[in-house]
């Protein structure tokens, strides 16, 4: 059979000439266990013997699974969770006859195709995860039962809360936090109590032994990785941001109400005295911490970032002249024509940065600005961006006049700046030595 490219899909008719050639074989039939049983025997016949069989089963057994295989020591349980092409989660569980090894391989697979495999120490039914989504669920439901909140506002409760300190750190990490400097242990002590208190439908828990504790404690001393609380603080708030920043983009969830903040902090902003921002100088209108994840290997702003805070820049200069959604959805907006950045100097995380803007030239269509970069503290110029602006009619996405008040707020800044020095590098393009 003639190789076959990276990505391709093949469709067979046959089981047998779909598992012939395979290293590995997902099965992902219906939660019937007879029907399950009945496609892993027949996948089990025609497979060659070193395949790996995994299932992508819920709740089903891997020993019930296996059981009239004639290999199952090659049979595992793989269950991923929807969507499946997103969420690198996918557990790992192995029946009473499957290898040890056949478990390494397949966790070996899963971890180099990008995903993260939950190896399970025990056969349990429901497995871990969606033991612990039922649980949820069954809460759930009895909130709805009895009036207590609506649908929505169950979900509410976890995207808004929870739900974003479970991506970055689970149940266990998040508690030993609130546990201050002492950790899980203090925080057991202090709050175990309360899984006694009549609050939940499902009151049925371990009893919080000094053995159980030990063992809490232990592992959550492992999970820290050595880390102090102070550390863990603070990869907990910058992955929170960065979240919350990534659903800004969407406006969904907690990401919708930081960008209706930030809308009525740059209304803020828009709506301050004149006298606020000199409007003879270069206006200071944008001000940036450097954040985790914008930084590159070397810890330092990366590339992407810059254009970034230039292009934030951008917007507070039009939100200051009084470009707000009114404006924008009834005569236009400005679109960026050209760009050319400098970068002069390094910038680390947590180190803040302040933008400055000057109007280089302005007529009824066009914007022509530059900004400056500097450090926040220091003062040393970091970067430089020009650019000029197109202001582009909303309805026949073609060049057209600004309106007011845009129109009359750039021409006053373009004339109280006109007198201004023009900027070192602007007009600059990159220049090559004569070879």
């Amino acid at each position: 059979m003639a190789p076959r490219r990276r990505g391709e899909v093949r469709f067979c008719a046959t089981i047998a000439e779909a598992v012939a050639d395979a290293d590995y074989i997902q099965e992902s039939a219906p939660e019937r266990e007879e029907l399950k049983r009945k496609l892993i025997g027949e996948i089990d016949a025609h497979a060659r013997p070193e395949a790996l069989i995994g299932s992508s089963t819920s709740g089903l057994l891997p020993t019930r699974l296996q059981a009239a295989m004639r290999r199952p020591e090659r049979f595992f349980v793989s269950h991923p969770f929807n969507p499946v092409y997103l969420l690198p989660l996918v557990e790992v569980c192995g029946g009473q006859k499957t290898s040890r090894d056949v478990l390494d391989r397949a966790v070996a697979f899963y971890a180099e195709i990008g995903m993260k495999p939950l190896r399970l120490r025990k056969e349990i039914d429901g497995f871990v995860a969606d033991r612990l989504l039922e649980a949820l669920w069954r809460e759930a439901l009895w909130l709805v039962n009895d009036d207590v909140a609506t649908t929505e506002e169950v979900d509410d409760a976890i995207r808004y809360g929870a739900g974003l300190r479970w991506a970055m750190m689970g149940t266990f990490l998040v508690y030993r936090i609130a546990g201050g400097e002492e950790g899980m242990r203090h925080f057991m002590a202090q709050f175990g109590p309360a899984l006694k208190w009549p609050w939940t439908k499902l009151m049925e828990v371990p009893e919080l032994t000094s053995t159980l504790i030990d063992k809490i404690a232990r592992q959550s001393d492992d999970q820290a990785g050595g880390l102090s609380i102070g550390d863990l603080e603070r990869k907990r708030d910058d992955g929170l941001i960065a979240i919350m920043q990534a659903l800004r983009m969407h406006d969904m969830a907690a990401g919708s109400v930081l960008a209706r903040h930030e809308a009525r902090l740059y209304e803020a902003l828009r709506q301050e005295s004149p006298r606020a921002h000199d409007p003879t100088k270069p206006l200071a209108l944008h001000t940036a911490t450097i954040l985790p994840d914008w930084a590159d290997y070397n810890n330092h702003l990366t590339e992407s970032r810059y254009l970034q805070i230039f292009g934030d820049a951008t917007d507070a200069f039009l939100i200051h002249v009084g470009m707000e959604e009114s404006y924008r959805v009834k005569y236009g907006s400005f679109f960026t024509v050209e760009t050319h950045m400098r970068h002069l100097g390094e910038v680390r995380v947590f180190e803040p940065v302040r933008v400055t803007t000057q109007i280089l030239f302005a007529d009824a269509k066009r914007l022509h600005i530059f900004h400056s970069m500097v450090h926040g503290v220091e003062g040393a110029l970091l970067a430089t961006a020009e650019q000029m602006l197109m202001h582009v009619d909303p309805a026949t996405r073609r060049s057209a006049p600004m309106r007011e008040p845009v129109a009359g707020a750039v021409a006053d800044i373009a004339a109280a700046q006109a007198g201004l020095a023009k900027p070192e590098g602007a007009g600059r393009r990159i220049a090559e030595k004569p070879r």
